[in-house]
């Protein structure tokens, strides 16, 4: 066994003795003591390393674009059966949800204002239809097809700008 530095490692191999030391540290290329190589073993290594480098790093890149087609025709399939939504698709029932919440609650003054009226203040009795009204109102919204309605009248652009 004959070791040698590297920069006769380098010269043998037709490279810089830098990138002899860049393989050393990426494991391809190993010291048997400070400085110092097998030769014949660096050579093989390295002769290794070109004829399989490559070809494994092409075939990573292969699995991760199969990988990749993989995951994309997954969530298609995924929107096709109505398990994934689109954002724009979520904002916009989210929205609708917003705006069907506050069209109920902006309608409980005009519908309770005469019943409060004829309560004469009796703050319990106030209480209590107030209480109900807004109990009515939210369970009514509890019921997704009610909550995810979209507000009568039209569209959801127009009931947007009246936000």
């Amino acid at each position: 066994m004959k070791l040698c530095t590297d920069k006769v490692v380098a010269d043998w191999l037709a490279l810089t003795p830098k990138r002899v030391k860049q393989l050393r540290d990426e494991g391809v290329l190993i010291e048997k003591s400070p400085g110092l190589y097998d030769l014949r073993a660096s050579v093989l290594r390295y002769v290794n390393y070109i004829r399989t480098g490559n070809r494994a790093d092409l075939n990573g890149e292969r699995a991760l674009l199969t990988k990749a087609k993989r995951e994309a025709a997954d969530m298609e399939n995924d929107v096709r059966r109505g398990v994934l939504h689109s954002s724009e698709d979520i904002e916009k029932g989210i929205k609708t949800m917003c705006l069907n919440i506050r069209s109920r609650f902006l309608t409980l003054p005009a519908k309770l204002a005469p019943k409060l009226a004829e309560m004469d203040g009796n703050q319990a009795a106030i209480f209590d239809e107030l209480n109900r009204a807004m109990k009515e109102a939210l369970e009514g919204l509890s019921n997704y097809n009610i909550a995810m309605a979209v507000p009568d009248g039209g569209n959801d652009e127009e009931a947007e700008e009246s936000v």
